[in-house]
């Protein structure tokens, strides 16, 4: 069994160009894959992530240019973790000055260095001192140096509207333990992977509304097709509804919303980026499912073409 730690989050942005300059070359992340969200084939869906898309490093996005900014609220996953080494976070405060994203550099409840920023859309990221944490990453080096570079997804923040709930769907359902002073924070790990989540009352009745700069969904690991249907069992058997097996092609997935509003997706980690495309080539073309290969005429004509890296 998987320890169900992140596999992806993915995010929302209406500016796809800016986008994509920021992440690739401000974060220092790889563009691994170019695709299209395969439910809204109009827009892009880009992944970024490490040096090989390893399971755990990937930030993605889908591209609708045509959504207004995100409103933030309960129901809300409102903050991405990133884990670099310690010793880079003075070199990533100076950058992320420079590049104007308002870092903020403290302790968090545990005592780790961290550094609290934005991206050009107002999405709410932080890097955080990985000392101790199991070995991920392949460092991409294109932009930031080894030394320095993002080695990952931690894991997320959630204001959740039921918040006893979605602690149970946390510990219960996925095996995380609870960790820390505050009673919010929860983690899962092993010797080659570590997740946390952090979970937090809502402080008003407003529910948050998905925009630019908001977060979609996040989705944790599992090993293989047994273990998602094993889940798919255990998520239905408690009364919540699952969208069923789904096909990604790079992935096979499963969904569900529970009652706090938090939308979650189980994603085994292969087959994998290098599916269709090389190590070395990962990210340089339009890379389509082939499900979707007889509308590939169709569905470049109807993108516009994204800056070269």
């Amino acid at each position: 069994m998987s320890n169900h730690s992140i596999h992806h989050v993915t995010a929302v942005t209406a500016k796809i160009a800016e986008n994509l300059s920021f992440y690739t070359q401000t974060l220092g992340l790889r563009l691994v894959k170019k695709s299209v969200n395969q439910d809204d084939v109009s827009a892009y869906h880009l992944f970024y992530a490490d040096k090989v898309g390893t399971p755990g490093t990937d930030m993605t996005f889908f591209d609708w240019p045509n959504i207004g900014g995100h409103t933030p609220g309960s129901a809300d996953i409102s903050l991405t973790t990133f884990r670099v080494p310690g010793s880079s976070l003075d070199w990533w405060e100076q950058r992320l000055e420079v590049a104007g994203t308002g870092p903020l550099r403290e302790l968090d409840e545990f005592e780790t260095d961290r550094i609290l920023f934005t991206d050009p859309e107002g999405q709410r990221l932080e890097l955080m001192d990985d000392t101790g944490l199991p070995e991920l990453a392949q460092p991409w080096e294109a932009t930031v140096p080894a030394e320095f570079a993002i080695r990952g997804i931690v894991g997320v923040d959630v204001v959740s509207a039921r918040p006893e709930i979605t602690r149970g769907v946390v510990t219960q359902l996925l095996g995380y333990q609870p960790v820390g002073p505050s009673g919010n924070a929860f983690e899962t790990r092993d010797a080659k992977t570590y997740g946390r989540i952090q979970i937090h009352e809502p402080d008003g009745r407003r529910i948050a509304r998905l925009g630019a700069g908001g977060v979609h969904h996040v989705a944790v690991r599992v090993d293989n097709d047994d273990e998602l249907l094993a889940m798919q069992k255990e998520i239905e058997a408690v009364g919540f509804k699952t969208s069923g097996f789904v096909d990604r092609f790079y992935f096979h997935s499963l969904y569900f919303r529970e009652p706090g509003g938090i939308l979650f997706e189980l994603a085994t980690d292969g087959p994998g980026f290098a599916s269709d495309e090389s190590a070395e080539t990962l990210g340089s073309k339009l890379a389509l499912p082939p499900f979707l290969e007889e509308q590939r005429a169709s569905i470049e004509a109807n993108l516009k073409p994204l800056p070269a890296l």
